[in-house]
Formats: structure tokens, C-alpha cells, sequence
């Protein structure tokens, strides 16, 4: 995900550089005589093109406003799970060893700090329950943590390389 902040610092950076006094001189000397611009071609035949509109370009940035008014189509949100359910998870929480108690503050811990850095797939790793008395502690524990958290979306058993019944991955909201 891309701040914001970044992509004007970068706009800022890129079009606060001086023009060039060579490059007014040449500018100046082609309109007195008629001449081609200074970059050798005809620019008059070419479309206007504003800045901001070509640093998005270049830096493969998408309006999201523009989508909005006809441009490209956003991804469905059929085809938004789809991939999400594919990746792989950008964070890693393993809570074997810890009690009820400092597995949910480990959690959101986590959590807030997944949602500060903009994660939306994370991987938590609570065991199997094989030390557990009666039945596992943890996965009860990040299964209730799950249902009350307000930035817990959609979650499911890890794939058997991550982990399977023993650990859960979770979509963020």
C-alpha cells in the first residue's frame, strides 16, 4: 500500500528542480526563430498531458477517482477474496507457550501494529493443543480474540506447510 504522504513528497521532490538556464535559453532562442523545441521534436502536435497524471503513470499509481468515473474497473469483490485467499500471509504471530491472558495482549499488539502498516493477510500460530489439558486453550483463545476484534475479517485453518489445524490465518479489515 502506498502512503500518500510519500507519493507528494516524491511530486514535490521531482518538480522542485530548477528548470536549467540552458534549457530557458534554448526555449527562448526556438520561439524567436520558429524552430523545433529544444527536445528536437514538435511538441505542438501532442497531447497536453498534466504532471501529476504522468508521475502516476510512471510510478504505476491508480486513481482511485478516476476509476470511479469511468476509467479502468476496480477489482470485483469476488476476484479481491479470490487473490487474498491465494496470498501468502505478511505477518507471523506464534503464540505457543503463553497463557490466555498474554496471548490476547500479544494479539493486539499485533494486531494494531499489522493495521499500522497496512497488512491485510496475517498467519497466527497457536498450536494443536496437544499439551493442553481437555481441549486447546489457544486456538479457543484466538477463535473468541477473532470474533471480538473489530479488524478480524474472514479466517480460516493454515494450508498443512503453514501450519494447518495449528495455526490460523486472518483477512484484515
Amino acid at each position: 500500500m502506498v502512503d500518500f504522504g510519500d507519493i507528494l513528497d516524491s511530486w514535490e521532490k521531482e518538480t522542485s528542480r530548477p528548470y536549467g538556464k540552458k534549457r530557458i535559453k534554448k526555449d527562448q532562442q526556438c520561439n524567436k526563430v520558429g524552430d523545433a523545441p529544444a527536445s528536437g521534436r514538435d511538441d505542438a502536435d501532442l497531447p497536453k498531458v498534466h504532471p501529476m497524471d504522468a508521475w502516476m503513470r510512471r510510478h504505476d499509481i491508480v486513481d482511485k477517482d478516476a476509476v470511479l468515473d469511468g476509467g479502468h474497473e476496480p477489482p470485483s469483490a469476488a476476484e479481491r477474496r479470490r487473490k487474498l485467499h491465494a496470498m501468502k500471509p505478511e505477518a507471523v504471530i506464534d503464540l505457543h507457550g503463553l497463557t490466555r491472558e498474554e496471548s490476547w495482549s500479544r494479539l493486539n499488539a499485533f494486531f494494531a501494529d499489522c493495521r499500522r502498516r497496512g497488512l491485510q493477510k496475517v498467519l497466527i500460530i497457536h498450536g494443536k493443543g496437544t499439551h493442553s489439558g481437555d481441549a486447546p486453550v489457544l486456538k479457543k483463545t484466538v477463535t473468541l480474540f477473532l470474533e471480538k476484534h473489530p479488524h478480524a475479517g474472514e479466517s480460516g485453518s493454515a494450508a498443512k506447510e503453514l501450519g494447518g489445524s495449528g495455526a490460523t490465518w486472518v483477512i484484515l479489515k
